[in-house]
Parts: C-alpha cells; structure tokens; sequence
C-alpha cells in the first residue's frame, strides 16, 4: 500500500531530523563544555528544571506502537484503555510526592542502588539483572520493530528505516548522555503532540464536531468503566491492578526515574512529575479518540480499514493534507526515537553504575563515562542485530513478550513500596517476595503461552485470568510473603535506615537543604490538586452517563 506522501512531506520529516540533529549537538556540546563526569553524564550534571523532566518523562513512555496500539483499541472498544493513561497521571503525584524525596536525599543514581540502600546488595543485583534484560527484550525490540514498521508503511524499506533509527538515536545518546536525551526528548513531545493535534482537529472537521463524533459510534465506545468480567479492562482490574504496574513503571524504573534524578533541586523534581501528570492527560484525547474517530468514519463511509490496528495509519493517510501529513509522520519518528533513546540511556546507567562499578569501584569519572558510551554503542550493534528477528517476529509472540513486564512488576512494586512505608521490612523478606514473585510470573507467562493446550481446570484458570486481575494476586502474594518473612527474621538495624523510609531519621548531609525543598511547595500541592480534578472530570464524563 502506497504511502501517498509528496515531497512537501518529505520536507517536513527532514526538517524534523535536522531539528534533532541540532538540538543533540547543542545538549552534546554543552556536556562536553562541562567536567564531563558521571554526574554530568549519566544524570545532566543535576541542573535539568522541571520542563524539560517532564517532557522527557512524557516522552519517553510514548512510543510509535503505543499510539498505533492506543488508536486501535480506541476503534475497536472506544475509550476504556484510555484509563492506564489518566491513572498514570495520579501515579505520577505519588512519583512526586511519596518517592522522589526518598531518591533525591539519598543522592542515588539508579533504582538498583536504592534497593542496596534499602535491603542489601542481593536486590540491587535482582533489580538491576531483571531490568536489564527486561529492556533488551522489549523495551529495544519494540522499538526498533515500531521504526521499522512505521518507516515500511510510508514505502520506506524496513531495513533502511530500522538502521536510520537506531543509528541516529543510538549516536546522539551515546555522546550527549542523559543531556542531550533530555533535550531531544522535550522537542520530540512537542512534535507529536503537535502532529496528534491536527489530525484530531480536521478528524473532527470531517465528521462535524464532537456531537457528531459521539451521535456516529456506540454509546459504549464512551465508557471507560467496563463490567468486572469484561475481558481487556474489567473495572476491577483498572482500580486494584492498573496501579501496581503503574507504580513500578513510573516510580520504581530507570527508564523513567532517571529524569527526575536530574533535577535541580526537590522543587524542581516534584514540578516535573507534576507536569507530566498533566501530559498524561492528553493520550486519551490525542491517541485514542482518533481510534473511535476512525470508527466513526468507517461507519460513514469516509474511511476503510479491515483490522483495527490500520486505524491511525488509515486516518494519516487518508484525512491528513500534504504537510500536515508529514508533521504527524515526524510525531511517530519522534516517539520512536524518543523511547529508544531512553532506554539507551537507563541501561547504559545500569550496567555502568550498578555493575561495572561495583566490579571496578576506583573507577574514575572518565572511565565510568567511557563505559557507558561503549556500552552504549554495544546495545547499538546488540539492536542492529535484532531487527532480522524483529522482522519476522508473529503478532502472538510479539505481544507476548510485552505481557513479561506485567508479570515482573507487582512484586518489584510490593518491595519499594513497603520499604519506604514500613522500616520493619528486611532484606530476607526482600530477597524472599522478589524471587517467589518472579518464579509465579514466569510460570504465568509460560502457561499463557500455552493455554491452548491445557484442560479445564485451576491452572486453566491461572493462565486465563486476566492480567491486571494477576497483577493484583501477585502483589498481595509477595507483600504478605515480605511482610511474614521480615517478622520472623531479625530486622535491619535503624541507623542504617536512616533517611530511607519513613519513621526513621534524615541522614545529617542532605543532598537539597530544606530550604530548597520547601520553595514551591504550596504551587506544586495546588497543582497536584489540578491534576486530581481533571481526572475527577474525565472519570464523570466518560462514566456511561
């Protein structure tokens, strides 16, 4: 299928390029300007403020496949997935308010390393082993194949739009660091946020307002609260699962912590977390209302699209003039490149900081950031030579591989979430729920993967249960094993935990004094208060009313 893309196009996706290009050099060339230490490196030297976190943040989650994906589950049952999307915002507060303070006071580096702090080396090296290899498998894979695929569809050849990708970003990342991630990703949200905006606004002009949009598809496509047996996102799930996953993907990950461990200050941290809560509030109306919009548009017979996945691509290139059709374009190159990035730099940070230095520990600035661009060019090479698997990978594996995240988080979750709440939680305990919670996970996983072939049955049931129903199991399994196994076994000593959770002292050195801490902190709590009214909004709008 032809793309239909003109010249003018054309122009405009290069112009993105170049813009990326330049942003990157400028990022690289500021970090070069600097000492060029760890710190500079790996965390911006600590003096990113709160805008540009929290475009990054934003940023960085959004990839090409979750706006294909988004849109096509906005076309095929309306605007319940759109809930993973506004409860991100609330867990993004609780990343502001409940996590950050921990992070920053303790001056830690990455996720690993506060799980040391915490409960001993056994969870940095889990957190660290697991994170790391749960990037290579899907954060890069899926990335890498969304380029390929978003390119293919625009008659671009899958491998030459893969390798475009994964060298422009991969170089940029590994010379620039987070900086020059930090930067481009904030330019990124602005192009795709910009090019999901257009196709909304002439969506809408093709079907004649929002009345019409609504008057044209089910009244259930408007529901975001779905019956607790409803196959994908039962109300159930969306309340006592969604936030589990959502807690280890926005508070506990490197992938996405990493921004915020830049900041400035406290502050500026909080305010960053805080804005990309009130970003995460635009997917349900940029990513998938196109997808109940593209329904619409079938049923009117403006638009045809066999498989709901075709949604977003139907509507770009059957809706969008010459231009405006190469900035959307541009906006799905962005949230590739944006996420690739990304990970690019939290694994690099991993395997440096949390491995190579625990191995090498008179390690001097220099070398640590030689590392970390080598083994950044490493995941380039590691990537390049994934796409020929990636190319041939079935939907059914594909999709299967995404599914390992929901099953490593809840205990992942269960074990910070308790370490800071409740100072009686150990390292036993610890060790104990991270590796019960990843031996149930995979049995899980291996079972899905062949459901097919076991007989009714319990453990027919186990492997059909639904995720986010799973996800909660899960989490009360290993909290219950954390919370037994600390209080048979001898409990960490408090002075060590000082600074660490709640009810236990601040260490005597700080890395922000309370004065900078406190500055702002009445405007974030007001617009902390924002954030939870729009959600409040959005849930009473879209209640089936």
């Amino acid at each position: 299928m032809g793309s239909g893309l003109h010249p003018a196009d054309w122009v405009v996706v290069g112009v993105y390029f170049l813009a990326v290009v330049l942003v990157a050099a400028w990022a690289t060339w500021q970090e070069k300007r600097s000492s060029e230490t760890s710190v500079d490196y790996f965390l911006a030297g600590r003096h990113a403020g709160w805008a540009v976190i929290g475009g990054s943040l934003f940023a960085s989650n959004i990839g090409a496949e979750h706006l294909v994906g988004l849109a096509g589950n906005g076309a095929k049952g309306g605007l319940a997935v759109g809930q993973f999307e506004v409860l991100a915002s609330l867990v993004l507060l609780l990343l502001a308010w409940l996590f950050v303070p921990f992070y920053l006071r303790n001056g830690v580096f990455t996720m690993p390393e506060f799980l040391e702090r915490r409960y001993g080396p056994a969870a940095r090296a889990y957190l660290a082993v697991v994170s790391i290899i749960a990037y290579v498998l899907t954060k890069i894979s899926v990335n890498i194949a969304a380029a390929g695929i978003v390119l293919s569809s625009l008659d671009v050849d899958f491998w030459t739009g893969a390798v475009t990708v994964v060298l422009v970003t991969g170089i940029y990342t590994a010379l620039g660091g987070l900086r020059a991630v930090l930067y481009t990703d904030f330019l990124q949200m602005l192009v795709f946020v910009g090019g999901a905006s257009a196709l909304i606004a002439l969506g809408l002009g093709r079907l004649g307002g929002w009345q019409a949009l609504r008057d044209s598809t089910p009244p259930e496509h408007w529901n975001m609260w779905l019956p607790s047996d409803h196959p994908d996102f039962p109300w159930t799930g969306i309340v006592f699962g969604a936030p589990i996953l959502g807690v280890w993907y926005w508070c506990t990950d490197q992938y996405i912590v990493q921004r915020v461990l830049s900041a400035r200050n406290m502050a500026q941290a909080q305010r960053g977390a805080i804005f990309a809560s009130y970003l995460k509030l635009l997917p349900l109306f940029l990513f998938v209302l196109p997808g109940v919009m593209a329904y619409g548009l079938r049923q009117a017979g403006q638009i045809h699209f066999e498989q709901a996945d075709e949604a977003l691509p139907t509507l770009i290139r059957q809706l969008l003039p010459v231009g405006v059709r190469g900035l959307v374009v541009a906006g799905l190159l962005a949230a590739v490149m944006s996420s690739l990035s990304s990970v690019y730099n939290s694994c690099s940070t991993l395997v440096t900081w949390d491995i190579y230095r625990k191995w090498r520990p008179q390690a001097s600035d220099r070398e640590l950031v030689w590392v970390g661009q080598l083994f950044t060019v490493a995941m380039i090479v590691a990537g390049l030579a994934w796409i020929p698997f990636m190319h041939g990978v079935s939907k059914q594996l594909y999709e299967y591989l995404q599914s390992v995240q929901a099953y490593i988080s809840p205990p992942i979750t269960a074990v910070f979430f308790l370490g800071i709440c409740w100072p009686r939680a150990n390292a036993a305990g610890a060790v104990v729920a991270l590796l019960a919670g990843l031996v149930l996970g995979m049995a899980r996983l291996v079972l899905e993967l062949n459901r097919d072939r076991l007989a009714d049955g319990w453990i027919k049931d186990f492997a059909t249960l639904n995720f986010l129903h799973f996800a909660f199991g899960l989490f009360v399994v290993c909290t219950a094993l954390l919370v037994v196994v600390s209080l048979v076994t001898r409990p960490a000593n408090r002075e060590r935990l000082a600074g660490l959770t709640f009810f236990t002292p601040r260490p005597a050195i700080e890395l922000a004094p309370a004065a900078i801490e406190r500055k702002g902190r009445g405007v974030n709590l007001l617009l902390s208060a924002g954030v939870v009214l729009c959600v409040t909004a959005i849930w009473w709008y879209f209640s089936g009313r």
